[in-house]
C-alpha cells in the first residue's frame, strides 16, 4: 500500500521524496491515464498554494485536456497559445508570475494569478504538458522550476 510521508525537509529534500513517491506510484504500471492521474493527485497533495495541477497531451498540433485535479478546464489548446500551447510549441518550461501580463493568456480559472508549465518530452517529441496554477501572483521560483522539471522526466520514463 502507497503511503504519504510527512514533507518536513528542506524545499529541495521535500522534492526529492515527491519524486520518490512518484516513482513508487508508478512502478510497473504501463497506462498513461493511470500515471498521469496518480501524478496529478501526488502534486496536488504536495503543492500548496495553487488551485488547479494536470496535463494536458498532445494531439496532432493542440493539446487536449488530460488528467488533472480542479476545476473543469479548457479541452482544446492549439499549439503556440497560452502558456501551455506556447511550452508545447517551444519546447521549454514557460514559468509565468503575473498571467495577466502573459500575452494570450488562457484563462480557465479566473483566479489564477501565476502559472508553471513544463513540457513533457520523450523520445525528443513533446507528448504533452504539465501545468499548474496558482491563486498568488509569483507562486513559482526557481527551485520549483528545477524540481518540477526532475518531476517530468521521471514520470516520462513510465509513460
Amino acid at each position: 500500500m502507497f503511503h504519504v510521508e510527512n514533507y518536513s525537509g528542506s524545499k529541495e529534500q521535500n522534492y526529492e521524496l515527491l519524486i520518490k513517491q512518484l516513482r513508487a506510484l508508478l512502478e510497473g504500471e504501463s497506462n498513461t491515464i493511470a500515471n498521469l492521474s496518480n501524478a496529478s493527485a501526488l502534486l496536488n497533495q504536495f503543492l500548496d498554494e495553487i488551485n488547479w495541477v494536470g496535463f494536458y497531451l498532445t494531439e496532432g498540433q493542440e493539446l487536449v485536456l488530460g488528467p488533472f485535479q480542479g476545476l473543469p478546464a479548457c479541452v482544446r489548446i492549439p499549439y503556440g497559445r497560452g502558456v501551455c500551447g506556447t511550452s508545447a510549441k517551444e519546447e521549454r518550461t514557460l514559468r509565468v508570475a503575473d498571467v495577466h501580463e502573459f500575452p494570450g493568456h488562457i484563462a480557465c480559472d479566473a483566479a489564477s494569478q501565476s502559472e508553471i508549465v513544463i513540457p513533457l518530452i520523450k523520445k525528443g517529441q513533446v507528448i504533452g504538458v504539465l501545468d499548474i496554477d496558482s491563486p498568488i501572483k509569483n507562486r513559482f521560483d526557481q527551485e520549483d522550476e528545477n524540481m518540477l522539471n526532475q518531476f517530468t522526466k521521471a514520470l516520462v520514463e513510465y509513460l
